[in-house]
């Protein structure tokens, strides 16, 4: 398949007309949170001037697809984002092509999307007839059960992320109790005032909305190097649970956009409420979370700290408080880890059974098909 797949490709490479490059920067596609799985794949199929739902069983062989068709536009010119899958980070689920405004995605799993504008800005490609039956009738015992399994484990992993969000809110209660919201809310008015000046722009701002990371196979992972490698400058935020480092963010954001300047918020793995990045595209400007689950520190010259943590008062009760409800969320989440590693396991090995099925002939003239559908697109 990947020998056939490469051929098509170069094919098209030599069509290429575009010799300045784009660039890729990765998000998570949808996310494992304390509200059950959440995306924000919304605004794209809104914007989208094309979607193509590809239609398909679980399966890691569309992956590879979408990775090439990636690299593709990017040597035409254009920047992608590339969406990941939750469970298998290196795996991607979408991808969405800035200048064409063409989005792609695997419409089936995780979440499943239905084109409501068939004929016009929606198509559909389906993959469902593109296995050997008799190889998946033979092996449906076995992948039956796995995917059972990955149901049991990941239907497990969400109840313990829900209890993680609850004991995660009285940790942030215990810390609202003995802020400076006042000194706080004067360091975000000397944020506005430094980042954006005497900026007015006379256009409407463009808002989009991203999720940076998510609960994987075990433990977190987020993709803010791929979202701010571009950015000159970094404003690493740290600052505990519940002290405002979202509420800033989100001030900031409203400011830009008030001022007619682009925003991407980027929104946590854990409570999908709760803005874990803000960007600036036109400033090339990202503040972020640096604290756990993803903590990280300044590591170039365009980095620096916003220190919020001296704005929570020492409070000795206070701090026995959180040590217990520390020790119970920690007991939590690593019991959400765990329970999602299987679960993601059991996916990886029924999606392994099932491409083995895979009717190559038949799979790479779908792709011929597709490839034409994306040409005849992008020439218009």
């Amino acid at each position: 398949m990947l020998f056939l797949f490469a051929y098509t490709y170069n094919e098209m490479k030599k069509e290429r007309v575009v010799n300045i490059y784009g660039h890729i920067t990765e998000y998570m596609g949808t996310a494992y949170t304390g509200q059950g799985v959440q995306h924000k794949y919304e605004e794209l199929l809104a914007e989208s001037k094309k979607t193509i739902f590809l239609k398909c069983l679980p399966t890691h062989s569309l992956s590879q697809v979408l990775n090439d068709l990636a690299v593709y536009f990017v040597n035409r010119g254009y920047s992608v984002d590339r969406f990941m899958n939750p469970g298998h980070v290196d795996k991607t689920n979408a991808i969405y092509v800035k200048g064409l405004e063409l989005f792609i995605l695997q419409a089936s799993h995780p979440i499943s999307f239905e084109p409501t504008d068939l004929g016009k800005r929606h198509k559909v490609f389906c993959f469902y007839d593109v296995y050997h039956q008799d190889q998946l009738l033979g092996q449906h015992d076995e992948v039956s059960a796995l995917l059972k399994q990955e149901r049991t484990h990941f239907d497990q992993s969400l109840k313990e992320l829900k209890r993680a969000k609850a004991i995660h809110d009285e940790w942030e209660a215990v810390n609202i109790a003995r802020m400076d919201w006042a000194r706080h809310e004067e360091i975000t008015e000397e944020l506005k005032q430094e980042l954006f000046g005497t900026i007015e722009l006379t256009k409407l701002a463009h808002v989009s909305h991203r999720i940076i990371g998510s609960l994987s196979a075990g433990s977190a992972h987020d993709f803010i190097p791929s979202i701010t490698k571009r950015t000159k400058r970094r404003l690493l935020i740290k600052g505990l649970p519940g002290t405002g480092k979202s509420t800033m963010m989100r001030a900031l954001g409203d400011e830009a956009q008030r001022r007619g300047l682009d925003v991407l918020y980027g929104w946590c793995g854990l409570d999908p409420a709760s803005i874990d990045l803000v960007l600036f595209p036109e400033l090339s400007v990202c503040l972020f979370d640096s604290t756990q689950p993803h903590a990280y520190d300044a590591e170039s010259p365009r980095d620096e700290l916003v220190d919020i943590v001296p704005l929570c008062a020492e409070d000795e009760e206070a701090e026995k408080q959180i040590d217990t409800i520390r020790r119970r969320y920690q007991t939590v989440i690593g019991e959400a880890g765990r329970q999602m590693q299987v679960a993601v396991q059991s996916q990886n090995s029924a999606r392994i059974q099932m491409d083995r099925a895979l009717n190559v002939e038949v799979f790479e003239k779908k792709l011929q098909d597709l490839y034409a559908f994306i040409k005849a697109f992008e020439e218009k």
